[in-house]
């Protein structure tokens, strides 16, 4: 049997050559404030490739994206047993774009605290009053740099994105920024009014492209997931404040609390972050997770 190994190594996932194609593990690995935790959040790598798959299919018709199969069946017999069955995408090769698409449909986070200092969020000026949480009237796009492992993502105007794509594409930068743009855009409208309709509001998430071999803009990466997304229970939702989330919040704001914890969290910490996913999941799919 040929044995593999990771190719590029994240925080939370591996990647492998198989060839013609990658296949992409979400591990049970949690990050927080870019450090990689002690505690395992078992079955959390399942979920979050499951619910990609599940956009995927939902969006194949705005864009193409990347995914093959989920099936290890149709993997390589080293990926075929019980440590990547669930876990595992097999994706097509891309030439990744230097960008992450972030998109902003509420007003939260680091673009709540912008926008109390000076009413823009990334540079881009918004209306007056808005309160914390609020929905925008129309999504942002809020591009950013996307750094290497340890260092942060630059957030950059949309007229720089249009400059690091040129140099690296030289000739192709306009066209890119603005495909990349219009996707970006009309991806989350179609997903965010979906989740909207099954209880979830999409507070912002980000997307990440690359080309195929005939240069068109494919989306790659992961999708929506909660690692990637602000997801927010639309019920109880009222802006004014902070909302609670179906992500990593349990975590963050155990580790804020516990300033001398070494990345360790209790059992019910863990607990709490694993339902959270799966509550998400549940209720954007219809259906359990297994």
């Amino acid at each position: 049997m040929q044995e593999f190994t990771p190719i590029k190594e994240g925080k939370v996932r591996e990647v492998y050559d198989n060839g013609d194609s990658l296949i992409i593990v979400a591990t049970d690995r949690i990050s927080a404030f870019d450090v990689i935790l002690k505690n395992k959040i078992a079955k959390k790598g399942a979920i979050l490739t499951q619910m990609s798959k599940f956009w995927f299919d939902f969006t194949k018709d705005v864009v193409p994206n990347h995914m093959l199969s989920v099936d290890v069946k149709d993997m390589p017999e080293f990926f075929q047993n019980e440590r990547f069955d669930g876990n595992s995408m097999m994706c097509r090769k891309l030439e990744m774009l230097p960008i992450e698409c972030i998109v902003r449909g509420f007003i939260t986070g680091s673009g709540w605290a912008s926008y109390q200092k000076d009413g823009t969020v990334c540079g881009i000026r918004l209306p007056e009053g808005l309160k914390e949480s609020e929905k925008l009237p129309e999504p942002i796009y809020t591009p950013s740099t996307k750094a290497e492992l340890g260092l942060h993502d630059e957030n950059i105007s949309f007229e720089k994105s249009i400059e690091v794509l040129e140099a690296k594409f030289p000739g192709h930068g306009a066209e890119y920024a603005a495909k990349i743009k219009d996707a970006t855009l009309a991806l989350y409208k179609k997903c965010a009014d979906y989740a909207y309709s099954k209880g979830i509001i999409i507070a912002d998430t980000k997307f990440e492209f690359g080309l195929d071999e005939n240069g068109n803009v494919v989306l790659g990466d992961e999708m929506l997931t909660p690692d990637s997304s602000r997801f927010w229970p639309l019920e109880g939702y009222e802006a004014g404040k902070g909302q609670p989330s179906f992500d990593k919040q349990f975590v963050r704001d155990w580790l804020k609390a516990n300033p001398d914890s070494d990345y360790l969290l209790p059992e019910e910490v863990v607990t709490k972050t694993v339902n959270k996913y799966k509550e998400a999941f549940a209720l954007l799919t219809g259906r359990d997770f297994a």
